[in-house]
């Protein structure tokens, strides 16, 4: 049944007369009744009877009225909702997100987002595989990652973000934290390391380990985890230090003295399908590039 016969039927029940609906609807008196005639022979039922000059509804008429006011409200609610997804002031964004993103301006730009499109429903996947992450916008179950070593890939698009040093979280008793001042990487030597399995996070273990041999260092390692909660806290308890991107920083973590390794720079980008349909998507890139 088409949604335009619903809109005649509650447009004749409203005006009370097909003459005043067919003025609502700016159709003629004839084509209207014809409709009617057509859609009631088609149900096998009257819809409407007249009573004192006035067209009123039937029994089946008022079921029929009722059904229509809803789909009309669902139709139109549809339409509204495609209108408002296809000019990205709804819909969704998927973002997966470094563990490091969270504590730099990653942050500040989904609340910049939020505040702007508070109707958009944002999906935040926090992952310390970089593989994966661009793996996941590549095949369309992310719209954006934000990560620090992006694969390439001819179907995405990679933009530089931000950039940071490394640095070492090393237990605060320690003689390397006894000042302020960065550290060279050869001073690594002096401390094992902790850190997470390579096959956890391939890509970042090997810009550790790029560290260690930019310092002519073979590290120690003295223990693994899978967590940058568990990593710290190993290093708080005096097992090494900890290589992780200088961010790490606003955790506050007791116990740990963070210091800069000289020399050093990891990058975070922005990392979205070069041939995208999610409108979201650019509008996001701009608030968390715009300035």
């Amino acid at each position: 049944m088409e949604l335009r016969l619903l809109s005649y039927v509650v447009a004749v029940a409203d005006a009370g007369s097909v003459a005043g609906a067919a003025e609502v609807l700016h159709i003629t008196q004839p084509t209207l009744s014809r409709q009617l005639r057509d859609l009631e022979r088609r149900l096998g039922t009257r819809l409407f009877t007249r009573e004192h000059r006035r067209t009123v509804v039937t029994p089946a008429g008022a079921a029929l009225v009722a059904r229509s006011r809803a789909l009309l409200a669902d139709a139109a609610a549809a339409e509204h909702e495609v209108r408002e997804v296809a000019a990205g002031r709804r819909g969704r964004l998927a973002v997966t997100f470094a563990g490091s993103g969270i504590n730099g301006p990653l942050a500040t730009a989904l609340a910049a987002f939020r505040a702007r499109l508070p109707d958009v429903t944002l999906s935040l996947v926090e992952s310390f595989d970089d593989a994966e992450m661009s793996a996941g916008v590549a095949e369309g179950g992310y719209d954006v990652a934000v990560q620090r070593l992006p694969a390439p890939d001819h179907r995405l698009v990679t933009r530089r973000w931000w950039e940071e040093p490394m640095t070492a979280f090393l237990p605060a008793d320690h003689e390397l934290a006894a000042t302020d001042a960065p550290i060279a990487p050869a001073d690594l030597a002096r401390i094992p390391l902790v850190v997470w399995p390579r096959a956890e996070s391939q890509q970042s273990f090997d810009e550790i380990m790029e560290i260690y041999r930019a310092g002519g260092v073979t590290p120690t390692i003295a223990a693994e985890a899978r967590t940058v909660q568990t990593l710290l806290a190993l290093a708080a308890a005096g097992f090494g230090a900890v290589i992780l991107a200088d961010s790490f920083r606003s955790l506050g973590r007791r116990g740990v003295a963070a210091r800069t390794i000289r020399g050093t720079t990891t990058r975070m980008s922005l990392v979205w399908r070069r041939d995208t349909l999610n409108p979201l998507v650019s509008t996001f890139v701009e608030l968390a590039t715009d300035g």
